[in-house]
């Protein structure tokens, strides 16, 4: 078998496992785990654009959270890169340690305590009585509309209800990642639901 094949280590560096890409980025990931510096300039550069996006859509409108996300992003990969097997393409591997990031900001933002006013001012209604709402969020969710509701609402309900309808995580799934009940994170959507609604039909 040739070097490349078995992931063997070469004499001026660490093993380069096979990757399924172009052999300027199998060149370009073999320099970066040699701690060349230039490399791992032009690897950011090479897909920062991708994973900025990314981390845009998923967290419209909060623009102030997509940078420390997009840093963290790069900083995980530069870090485990000579874990990365090539498996998939390294877009398609960033991407996907994009999301975890992603979860991560709904996870640690989202654990924050309630404001105490908020507290038990609204009663959860079940989702299946809201049909029109769900249609309407899901179906109008990259319309301009939609962004400047969510960025007139606070952070807690905004982000709620990203995670919940862009992302289709469902209720069970948010409370155990936020380490609270199924009940009170049905309390903040119906909190959410409400606001978003009123802001929609004001218009």
């Amino acid at each position: 078998m040739d070097r490349e094949s078995t992931g063997v280590a070469g004499p001026s560096g660490p093993a380069v496992p096979r990757f399924s890409m172009a052999p300027d980025e199998r060149e370009l990931v073999a320099a970066v785990l040699r701690k060349d510096r230039k490399a791992a300039a032009q690897f950011v550069a090479a897909h920062i654009d991708a994973v900025y996006s990314y981390a845009r859509h998923r967290l419209a409108p909060r623009a102030e959270l997509v940078d420390d996300v997009v840093q963290d992003v790069f900083l995980a990969a530069l870090n485990g890169l000579s874990g990365f097997q090539g498996e998939s393409s390294l877009r398609a591997w960033l991407l996907g340690i994009a999301r975890h990031k992603v979860e991560d900001v709904y996870r640690q933002r989202l654990r924050l305590p309630e404001p105490l006013e908020d507290v038990d001012s609204v009663e959860p209604t079940s989702e299946p009585q809201s049909p029109a709402l769900d249609q309407q969020i899901d179906a109008a969710r990259m319309r301009d509309k939609v962004r400047r509701i969510l960025a007139q609402m606070p952070e807690r309900y905004a982000l709620t209800l990203l995670w919940r309808y862009w992302e289709q995580r469902s209720t069970r799934e948010m409370a155990g990642a936020i380490g609270t009940t199924e009940k009170a994170v049905e309390r903040t959507l119906a909190r959410a639901r409400s606001w978003f609604k009123d802001l929609w039909l004001k218009e």
